[in-house]
């Protein structure tokens, strides 16, 4: 039986997977981003934005920390998980802790995307985190196989370019 926190992380990773096809859709990468409350209540969303924005740093989670960021009026988002459809890259999780973000809850891993010829650091977001000490509490791997499948669809889509 799932928990309320698994039954929240599952129905935003569903949300994460949905703006990833619409960034799919318009050419981007195939990463979505969701921040959310405690309660679940949805703050902000976003989708790979790299090439969208000719900027290296547009990923999903850094673009939905920067709408996170602006709506709530603060840089230090506590009360605040992160779900990505992707496990975060070093830049992506170091973001994610200087937000002071609670957690952050992934689907593929980035072995994954990897696979899938993303120019992917081989280095685990948990283990980082341990490394550096920081508080962010990691919850990986929710809907894997749905998130996976995310780079199949974007390999057949109209851009199935890495960077």
């Amino acid at each position: 039986m799932q928990t309320t926190a698994e039954t929240t992380h599952v129905a935003l990773m569903q949300r994460a997977i949905e703006v990833a096809r619409k960034g799919i859709d318009n050419s981007q990468s195939p990463f979505g981003a969701v921040i959310a409350n405690a309660k679940g209540e949805v703050v902000a969303v976003s989708h790979n934005r790299v090439r969208a924005d000719c900027d290296s740093t547009a990923h999903a989670e850094i673009t939905a920390i920067r709408e996170a960021c602006k709506k709530l009026g603060t840089v230090a988002m506590y009360g605040h998980i992160l779900v990505s459809t992707c496990e975060p890259c070093p830049m992506c999780a170091a973001a994610i802790h200087w937000a002071r973000l609670d957690a952050v809850v992934y689907g593929a891993s980035i072995a994954d995307a990897k696979k899938a010829h993303f120019n992917e650091l081989s280095v685990a977001t948990k283990a980082l985190f341990d490394q550096g000490r920081s508080t962010v509490v990691v919850h990986p791997f929710v809907l894997r196989d749905e998130c996976k499948e995310l780079f199949e669809l974007w390999q057949n889509g109209p851009n199935p370019n890495p960077y």
